[in-house]
């Protein structure tokens, strides 16, 4: 199993970059120090009080005194040596495992196990860890699965791009063009019904180009030219309206926005996100000519986009609908379209780390929709 080292551990600061080690020496020899010094300066003044030539009962006891200074220090002496094998062998020495042994896991052996049998409290505690790195283990194997069948079903999904945008439309293209030369050729012998039965043909022909299509560019967001830059969502918008001049001036539509930012994502797929926004807006219009705003705003780190317009609107219980992939408020005779606009919109923002919504309390008529970009960082 082939695994990322940990990154190395924050280093300690202050008193904490003592080992544990060295507290224990340093308590030994001050606790010594004091022993030792409590013991010479009772000898000093046992010698004092001799010199003044106290009773023979007096010296008797100054002699215990001295014998029971001795067997003290002796005592002493056989503790300290005692707590120092204690302290070796039952904390140091298993604490030094304990670290070894999780830093061979730190530096990329996760299968490596974690045992440490003294005392009761560690024991207990390298167990935990040792769980805890089994279920890690475990996630992480089991995410190499996963990634190894996502990236299968990648490779099949790229095939299957290949194949609808190449052998799939090919045979669309020939029921479409050559339905369409049947009614011209034999157009004086068909009848009413007839020339119906082509017309359904040919617009069910293309629609199923369109939905090809439609899904190949979802499918492509995240795979296909994804990567992100600062972008200028200005001239993002500009190309936008320029796809769409056709619409526009055929509705009389009316297009008009704020000083657009630079964000971090791809020129490309902002311009589709402004194409389809600033389309849906013209086609859902009411009776008015269409008017189409969109204005931004600084949120923190991200850029608020909206797009607001003077049309049909969209009723705040579809809210969450509207943005599911082949989903339609309205048949597809009077607004046509395959359904994947806004889906494909969502994913686009996704893709970039912001979030699209509709603004269910906006002012006014038609409908509002709002977005978030990411900024580039630099001072606006």
């Amino acid at each position: 199993m082939s695994l990322h080292p940990l990154p190395p551990p924050k280093k300690p600061t202050g008193l904490g970059r003592l080992p544990v080690a060295r507290w224990f020496i340093a308590t030994g020899v001050a606790a010594t120090l004091a022993l030792v010094g409590g013991i010479v300066l009772t000898i000093v003044m046992i010698d004092a009080v001799r010199e003044a030539n106290p009773r023979p009962a007096v010296e008797v006891q100054l002699d215990r005194l001295n014998v029971a200074l001795v067997v003290l220090f002796v005592v002493a002496v056989a503790g300290a040596l005692g707590l120092t094998f204690i302290i070796q062998f039952a904390v140091l020495r298993p604490i030094a495992q304990l670290t070894e042994q999780v830093r061979k896991v730190a530096a990329g052996d996760f299968d490596h196990r974690l045992q440490v049998d003294r005392p009761a409290e560690l024991a207990e505690l390298s167990s935990h860890i040792d769980a805890m790195r089994r279920r890690v283990v475990a996630a992480w194997r089991t995410a190499e699965d996963q990634a190894d069948e996502l990236r299968r079903s990648n490779g099949e999904l790229e095939q299957f791009a290949y194949v609808a945008s190449h052998d799939l439309q090919e045979p669309l293209r020939k029921i479409a063009s050559f339905t369409q030369m049947l009614e011209q050729r034999y157009g004086d012998q068909l009848d009413d019904r007839a020339k119906q039965y082509i017309h359904y043909s040919v617009d069910g022909a293309k629609r199923m180009q369109s939905l090809i299509n439609d899904l190949l560019d979802f499918s492509r967001v995240g795979r296909v030219t994804g990567e992100r830059v600062v972008t200028d969502t200005g001239e993002a918008l500009r190309l936008a309206l320029d796809n769409l001049s056709a619409a526009i001036e055929d509705t009389g539509a009316s297009v008009t926005s704020d000083e657009l930012p630079k964000v971090i994502g791809n020129r490309l797929q902002l311009t589709q996100l402004f194409q389809n926004l600033v389309e849906n807006a013209v086609k859902f219009r009411s009776d008015l000519p269409p008017r189409v705003h969109l204005g931004v705003r600084r949120a923190g780190e991200m850029w608020e986009f909206s797009c607001s317009d003077n049309g049909i609107g969209v009723e705040a219980k579809y809210a969450d609908r509207i943005f599911l992939i082949f989903q339609r408020l309205h048949p597809r005779d009077v607004y046509p379209g395959t359904g994947i606009g806004l889906a494909l919109c969502r994913k686009i923002v996704d893709f970039h780390g912001g979030q699209l919504w509709l603004d269910g309390d906006a002012d006014g008529l038609g409908t509002t929709f709002r977005w978030t970009l990411p900024a580039t960082g630099e001072a606006e």
